[in-house]
C-alpha cells in the first residue's frame, strides 16, 4: 500500500450508549480522523488530485493552489508531497496553530489573510493569486469542483450504506464546501427516499472552524453544494459546540470542534424522536484544536 490506499474506508462508530434514556434510537458516525491527514477531506483531495492528473489539467512543475480553513490544506500538502508537487495554500490568520505546523511539515507555502475578514477574504484571495499568474499554478478550486462531490457520493456515502446494519432515518452534516453533505445526501436518498437530511448552522461568531454559518446576502454559497437536499437546518452554538466536543472526549473519543457541532445537531434531532436511525461524522483529530482553546475547561487535580 501506499499513502493514498489509506484514504477512506474508516470504521463505523456506534455512539448510540451516549443516550441510554433511549433505547429505541440508533447513531452512528464515520471517524473520519482515522484517515492519514487527520480529516475527512483527505478524500476529496485525493478525489480531485488524481483526476486532475489523469487529465492532464496537473502537470509536472505546476503548484497546487488553493485555499482552506486548514483541514484541506494538510490533505493538499501531505498529498501533494507524496505525489511530488509544490502546494501553496492561502488560509485565514487565525487558524489553528496546530494546522498551521502541519502544513509546514510537508513542505507547503502558507500565505495568511485578515482573520477579521473571515474565510470568505481568503477564498477572495485565492482567486486573485490564480488571475493574476494561471499558467504557474493548478487551482484545484474545491468550492466548485464536482470531484469534492464525487468522493462523497462514491466512497463515503458507499460506505455508510454499507455498514449502517439497519435503515437509515436521518442523516446530519455541515456545510465547508458543501461537498460531503451533497454528496452523501444524493447517495443516501437514492437508497433511502424518505430520509431527513439535516444541515448544521453555526452561529456567525466565533463560529465553528470548517464550518459556513450561510444565511447572509454576503456570504459566499459553495457552487458545488445543492441546498434542495436539505431538509432541515438545525442552528447550534459554540458552547453547545464545546459541550458535545467534551461529551465525546470523556468516553474517549477525541474529536474536533466540527465534530461536537454535528453531535449537538444530532441530540436536537433525537429530542423529538423515539425510534430513528441517525448517521454523522466525526469529521477530523481533537488535537488539531488545543491551541484554539476547544479544551481550555475544568481543573487538573496534582498530587
Amino acid at each position: 500500500m501506499n499513502l493514498l490506499d489509506l484514504i477512506g474506508n474508516t470504521p463505523l462508530i456506534d455512539l448510540s450508549f451516549l443516550y441510554p434514556e433511549q433505547p429505541d434510537l440508533a447513531l452512528f458516525a464515520k471517524a473520519e480522523w482515522m484517515n492519514p491527514g487527520g480529516s475527512l477531506k483527505d478524500r476529496p483531495v485525493k478525489q480531485m488530485l488524481c483526476k486532475a492528473v489523469e487529465q492532464g489539467t496537473l502537470v509536472p512543475g505546476k503548484i497546487i493552489l488553493d485555499s482552506s480553513s486548514g483541514n484541506a490544506g494538510i490533505s493538499y500538502a501531505m498529498i501533494g508531497a507524496a505525489m511530488g508537487y509544490e502546494v501553496t495554500i492561502v488560509i485565514p490568520g487565525n487558524a489553528s496553530q496546530e494546522r498551521k505546523q502541519r502544513l509546514l511539515a510537508h513542505g507547503a507555502t502558507l500565505v495568511e489573510t485578515d482573520p477579521l475578514e473571515g474565510y470568505d477574504e481568503a477564498l477572495r484571495h485565492v482567486h486573485a493569486m490564480y488571475k493574476a499568474s494561471p499558467d504557474k499554478y493548478f487551482f484545484c478550486d474545491q468550492y466548485k469542483n464536482t470531484e469534492n462531490v464525487n468522493a462523497h457520493y462514491l466512497g463515503t456515502a458507499a460506505e455508510i450504506v454499507e455498514q449502517v446494519p439497519r435503515s437509515i432515518t436521518h442523516f446530519v452534516g455541515g456545510v465547508g464546501t458543501g461537498g460531503s453533505l451533497t454528496g452523501i445526501a444524493r447517495r443516501l436518498r437514492e437508497h433511502y427516499p424518505e430520509i431527513e437530511i439535516v444541515a448544521v448552522r453555526p452561529e456567525r461568531w466565533p463560529g465553528v472552524e470548517g464550518l459556513k454559518p450561510l444565511g447572509e446576502p454576503e456570504d459566499i454559497v459553495p457552487q458545488i453544494f445543492e441546498a434542495d437536499y436539505v431538509d432541515r437546518w438545525v442552528d447550534v452554538s459554540a458552547d453547545e459546540t464545546k459541550s458535545c466536543c467534551l461529551k465525546l472526549a470523556h468516553h474517549g473519543y477525541f474529536a474536533g470542534q466540527s465534530s461536537g457541532a454535528y453531535l449537538a445537531a444530532c441530540e436536537k434531532v433525537m429530542k423529538d424522536l423515539t425510534e430513528a436511525t441517525v448517521v454523522t461524522l466525526l469529521c477530523d483529530l481533537g488535537e488539531r484544536y488545543f491551541s484554539a482553546g476547544l479544551w481550555n475547561h475544568g481543573h487538573s487535580d496534582q498530587r
